[in-house]
């Protein structure tokens, strides 16, 4: 059963029930959690403890189910994989009131969870809003990481031209947009998803849209749906404002809850790096495209490129065993 409960300093979130998560496929991991704030951020922890250190994060709308085939590969080959949701994601809490988020405060968020869990020698691997997120830990705590893994995401910074896709993708979460009329009422995150990966056409979608009537599924699909939804079941609008607030906090349309400041002074501090760095790039991104993938992996001449042409924005769910496999070639070749 769903809670809805209180911080100490008055923060209202609901608390998603651990019956949501029961069977997901793919997803055998035990939930651990750390206190950010009065509010839980859950973390899996899997593989050896004394294995090399892979810290795997995600961004918008999912949750660390995302990455679940790239931590199968990297526990197979000894690794010890750290994924967190992010607080209004997963089987984190979720504040119910939308200006309670920020980048900043994702960022602080998992911070603490690195501090906490004194996690080093890291491997990054990010994508999407995880890219800020991640990517401000390897700049500001260099010590702790050994390694970048860099994939389908951005930092903000002068000149960094935004494609029209995520233009409308920030105009499509705002009240009067497709997303803002229709999630959660009419559309759920999980169907979302099935778009987003290309296991769900472009026509039935929208006219389920329309309609509100679902077209079968797969059992597959079925699965991969119920895990995208699963940490939002039953919460209504207010337990999807972590969702809802990462669109709106793109730098371009809302500077200081993207935190673009912040984001341009990273960007120009990695510019700095000179550790191992990996680009592993969906090509059929039309958000994060190839040519930006390879723009920014030019700045660096250690980095290695990767392209898997036929993924797309999610590529850790379609590509996630190749990825990990593309990773420990890489490194096995260093």
């Amino acid at each position: 059963m769903t809670q809805l409960l209180k911080t100490s300093a008055g923060v209202r979130f609901a608390r998603q029930s651990d019956a949501a998560f029961k069977g997901l496929a793919d997803y055998p991991w035990e939930p651990n959690y750390i206190e950010f704030e009065g509010l839980r951020l859950h973390y899996i922890d899997a593989g050896p403890r004394d294995g090399p250190v892979a810290l795997l994060m995600h961004g918008m709308p999912t949750w660390s189910y995302l990455n679940r085939h790239i931590i199968g590969g990297l526990v197979a080959a000894g690794y010890r994989c750290i994924a967190a949701d992010h607080i209004g994601f997963g089987r984190s809490d979720k504040p119910t009131d939308d200006g309670w988020y920020s980048i900043a405060r994702h960022t602080a968020a998992h911070r603490q969870l690195i501090d906490e869990l004194d996690l080093r020698d890291i491997t990054l691997f990010c994508q999407d809003w995880g890219g800020p997120i991640g990517l401000a830990q390897a700049a500001e705590t260099p010590d702790r990481f050994a390694r970048l893994v860099v994939m389908n995401t951005w930092l903000h910074h002068e000149g960094y031209l935004y494609e029209p896709a995520l233009l409308r993708w920030n105009q499509q979460w705002k009240a009067d947009g497709l997303f803002g009329q229709n999630v959660p009422d009419r559309l759920s995150l999980g169907w979302f998803m099935l778009l987003a990966t290309q296991r769900l056409d472009r026509g039935l979608f929208f006219g389920m849209v329309q309609s509100g009537e679902k077209p079968p599924l797969s059992a597959a699909d079925e699965a991969v749906r119920r895990a995208y939804d699963a940490p939002f079941e039953g919460l209504g609008y207010p337990g999807h404002a972590g969702p809802r607030r990462f669109p709106l906090s793109l730098p371009f349309d809302n500077p200081a809850g993207g935190n673009a400041d912040t984001q341009a002074r990273h960007f120009e501090t990695l510019l700095g790096w000179t550790k191992p760095i990996h680009f592993i790039w969906g090509g059929a991104d039309d958000v994060f495209t190839e040519a930006w993938g390879r723009a920014w992996a030019g700045h660096y001449p250690q980095a290695t490129f990767d392209l898997l042409p036929d993924a797309g924005h999610f590529l850790q769910d379609t590509h996630g065993a190749r990825i990990a496999e593309i990773f420990l070639g890489r490194k096995a070749d260093a």
